[in-house]
């Protein structure tokens, strides 16, 4: 479990957040349930450092002044146009209750379909579950190498874990093959002509 340091954050004025982003450093708040919301500041670098090498559904301890809070990242604010990032939200989670979260489906291999011309698709990339926090896994692995042409993943085909349960419709598809496409274009009929407009035949006829 990763520790990072945060500083308390006072002063809310948009010229003291400028300053915070300016020295790398990103603004962001702490809350929970029976927790006082709390204003923070923390390295940026250090932050997205954490979520890349272990995942975005971590847990994290937050430093501040000496107290330690476990907290999940809810949501990260980013500028569009500078791409940086400008504002966390951590939520304060008890390690021994469970929690919903979402996490991503990670097709692994190249399936059968696939390899005879199929199309593969996938379209749910994150399913709902229900775990303690120490137990959400950062993605759910699905082996997709068996699947052939007009084969269907769903949820419930995906391996259940007693460590967590899927919230998601057990017939909601995760991906499929689709037959190969036919590309086949129709040639024109050479013998028919095309019509004359009404409104040009009418004049011609004046």
């Amino acid at each position: 479990m990763a520790t990072l340091k945060v500083n308390k954050r006072t002063d809310f004025k948009r010229s003291t957040l400028q300053k915070i982003r300016l020295s790398g450093h990103v603004p962001g708040v702490i809350y929970g349930k029976n927790t006082d919301s709390l204003a923070v500041s923390l390295d940026s670098i250090d932050l997205l450092k954490t979520l890349r090498d272990e995942g975005k559904n971590t847990i994290i301890t937050l430093d501040v002044n000496g107290e330690t809070k476990s907290v999940m990242v809810t949501e990260l604010q980013t500028d569009p146009l500078k791409n940086e990032l400008v504002h966390a939200d951590f939520q304060v989670v008890d390690l021994q209750r469970e929690i919903e979260a979402d996490v991503p489906v990670q097709l692994i291999g190249e399936s059968k379909g696939a390899k005879d011309g199929g199309v593969l698709q996938q379209p749910l990339f994150e399913v709902s579950i229900t775990a303690k926090p120490k137990d959400i896994p950062q993605n759910i692995e699905v082996d997709i190498t068996n699947l052939e042409v007009n084969d269907v993943l769903t949820v419930g085909d995906l391996s259940a874990q007693s460590s967590y349960q899927i919230n998601n419709d057990p017939e909601e598809v995760v991906a499929s093959i689709l037959p190969p496409q036919q590309s086949k274009v129709p040639e024109p009929d050479s013998e028919e002509k095309p019509k004359e407009p009404e409104a040009i035949k009418q004049k011609a006829d004046d």
